[in-house]
């Protein structure tokens, strides 16, 4: 049977040369020319694959993701947008979308992209969100071999990066929970990836979670799982992400987007390590390790009430913030060349490198997607590319010709970031709000020796006593 897919772009003449190229590539496919026209098809009919333009006479492309998403909730969704709209495109990758590509679209692109999204669709099918444990792979040249997912976490040369390895180092031997911060794009889960592998816990699986992808109605299902029956469309009993991860690590990614119901849930899952079933009376004990990632401020939600504060203390046990690449500077061109490597090898493609030119365009364009607009970047480029080195030529041209103004706004977040990496390990000069984490990230650093906290942290035992007793910070000889 021919995967489906449904074309949505007020563009006709566009609409029929997509549904002719991805017709011969045997797919059969629809057409829709505004938001209400595809909805009322997705209503009708299940779609493998969904092709948006953003921009629509009657509605944007957030608006109908969110829609379709209500109706079909694990339908991919494929934004298509102008590089004007890049950030409007980021989030959409935040609410659910599975990709987005720019415009003008090429056509090849556009068929690696939906079918990479039919395939990642039957790895879910096959084993439900679960992934297996497995070894750090090893960066490699070797074009037959590339990592399978779309980019993998490559430790970089900056400070920055080199201060992540350095926490992910400390943490991942504990079972803290942790908060990963950072813009969409930047790489969190492979973060948390990265902890699990060099945790006690890595023989065990790493189940990852989209909550902004859940809808409001299937997040307690998804989570914890359901009996035949408990609610409509309930026809068969389904086992939560917290049985599949047991004895591993469940990582949420972008947590803010949970309900306050779930919330609660969740702490109580959390504390207590049991869950229960929807439309189930028994409990069921669970042993997994919590990361969740994030990119708002959830202290400023917890203060107007969007996400508990209980929960928050509870999962904020240590944290991670991942810079934004434009942050990252001395990162991009490794970045960038290891995702050379993976696009060779998905498109049996010799590309050799970037030439010069291209390196100092990298290094200079602001990078509002981060290392998922960079990955895209480059994959295009080495698919457009009919030599041995990445050109000028081959970039979209809001990327060689950007308006540095657009990038003022971003001093503030390069600021923060260049901060925590310069930032010493003395309590009296950080901020009330990091005292709680610098304090657990010493301990752990010391193997929870209290002199030696104390020391490092230019106080006496007395002082870091009360300090633990305020922030409820307990040992494992106190827990």
């Amino acid at each position: 049977m021919r995967p489906t897919v449904l074309i949505i772009d007020d563009d006709p003449t566009f609409c029929l040369m997509l549904k002719s190229f991805l017709t011969k590539k045997d797919f059969a496919t629809e057409t829709a020319f505004s938001g209400a026209e595809a909805l009322n098809q997705v209503r009708k009919q299940d779609f493998d694959v969904v092709l948006s333009d953003f921009r629509l006479p009657d509605t944007d492309g957030l608006e109908l993701l969110e829609n379709i998403r209500e109706i079909k909730p694990g339908t991919p969704v494929i934004i298509m947008t102008s590089y004007a709209d890049i950030r409007i495109a980021v989030k959409a990758m935040k609410i659910g979308a599975y990709e987005y590509v720019t415009k003008p679209v090429n056509p090849d692109e556009i068929l690696l992209i939906v079918r990479n999204a039919l395939n990642r669709e039957k790895e879910k099918e096959a084993m439900p969100a679960a992934i297996p444990a497995s070894k750090p792979q090893q960066q490699s040249g070797n074009k037959k071999n590339p990592p399978k997912n779309g980019f993998e976490y490559v430790e970089g040369n900056s400070v920055v990066a080199k201060r992540i390895m350095e926490y992910i180092d400390v943490v991942a031997p504990t079972n803290l929970s942790v908060i990963i911060h950072g813009e969409s794009g930047t790489g969190k889960e492979y973060v948390a990836k990265m902890i699990h592998q060099k945790s006690n816990r890595s023989h065990k699986p790493f189940v990852s979670i989209d909550c902004g992808a859940l809808s409001k109605e299937l997040a307690a299902s998804e989570l914890f799982g359901h009996i035949k029956g408990s609610f409509t469309g309930a026809i068969v009993d389904k086992t939560g992400q917290f049985v599949f991860a047991e004895g591993g690590t469940l990582f949420l990614d972008e947590i803010g987007n949970l309900t306050y119901e779930i919330q609660v849930q969740l702490l109580r899952a959390i504390q207590e390590r049991r869950i229960r079933k929807i439309g189930s009376n028994q409990d069921v004990e669970v042993d997994v390790r919590i990361i969740v990632a994030t990119n708002e401020d959830l202290q400023d939600a917890v203060k107007k009430g969007n996400f508990r504060e209980d929960l928050y203390h509870r999962l904020n046990e240590f944290k991670i913030i991942v810079p934004s690449l434009r942050d990252r500077e001395d990162d991009i061109n490794i970045f960038a060349e290891h995702f050379l490597q993976l696009a060779n090898a998905e498109l049996n493609k010799d590309v050799v490198n970037f030439d010069d030119e291209v390196k100092a365009i990298f290094r200079r364009y602001s990078w509002p997607g981060n290392l998922r607009e960079l990955r895209n970047v480059v994959r295009r480029a080495v698919l457009l590319t009919s030599g041995e080195y990445v050109r000028k030529e081959t970039l979209p041209h809001e990327i060689v010709f950007e308006k540095r103004e657009d990038v003022s706004n971003n001093q503030s977040v390069r600021t923060e970031n260049k901060m925590q990496a310069d930032q010493p390990l003395d309590l009296k000069s950080l901020a009330e709000k990091t005292e709680r984490e610098l304090i657990i990230n010493t301990l752990i650093k010391v193997n929870y020796n209290k002199s030696k906290a104390a020391a490092l942290l230019k106080i006496d035992r007395k002082t870091l006593y009360n300090k633990m007793k305020l922030y409820k910070i307990l040992t494992d000889d106190e827990s």
